[in-house]
């Protein structure tokens, strides 16, 4: 081999050096988009999961109150039918308390804005749940997308060394864009596409 050619070599292995680089710098940018949609999407599926059991409970308290109205309302009804039996005018006006009381009560099961815990107030709270649930989920449905377009744009990115095909590069680059867009979606704006 002359010195010519060897000349020639040392410039051809020093342009992909420097091209190998550029192409590890690429896959170390994606890798870092990768990390940061992997989180994203691990925290929304968490507090998908945690929504979840939070509307569940909330449903399940809202039924516990709706039995409890409906049992106390019931027994009012059927004492406001005694009332005409008892002759007693006190024991009617014993009666005729405890019916209101249990009357009170059927209305406090059903709105009681104080505590938040009366059947209408948990519907209200349940549905608020759910309305973050799904838009957890939404969410973690982009950040799972992103993350493959991240890992083939980095498998790609990888086969650009291997194969000196450098076009794998620019699709390596479009599918870290892509990624990084949806991921922006998801953060922003995760009800505008419908990926599930």
């Amino acid at each position: 081999m002359g010195a010519h050619e060897s000349m020639e070599h040392a410039e051809h292995a020093e342009h992909a050096s420097g091209s190998n680089k550029k192409i590890a710098l690429l896959i170390a940018v994606i890798a870092l988009f990768l990390a940061l949609s992997e989180t994203l999407g691990k925290g929304a599926q968490t507090e998908a999961i945690s929504k979840n059991v939070e509307a569940s409970n909330l449903w399940a308290f809202f039924q516990a109150k709706s039995i409890r109205r409906t049992v106390v309302q019931a027994t009012a009804e059927h004492a406001k039918l005694s009332l005409g039996t008892v002759g007693d005018d006190a024991a009617k006006a014993a009666l005729q308390k405890q019916i209101d009381d249990w009357n009170k009560t059927a209305a406090r099961y059903r709105s009681e804005p104080e505590t938040g815990e009366g059947s209408e107030e948990l519907a209200k709270r349940a549905k608020q749940a759910e309305h973050q649930r799904d838009d957890a989920t939404a969410k973690y449905h982009h950040y799972e997308i992103a993350s493959a377009a991240f890992q083939i744009g980095i498998v790609l990115a990888s086969a650009t060394i291997i194969t000196g095909m450098i076009v794998l590069a620019w699709v390596s680059g479009i599918l870290a864009i892509a990624g990084i867009g949806i991921t922006a979606l998801g953060l922003y704006a995760p009800h505008l596409l419908h990926l599930h």
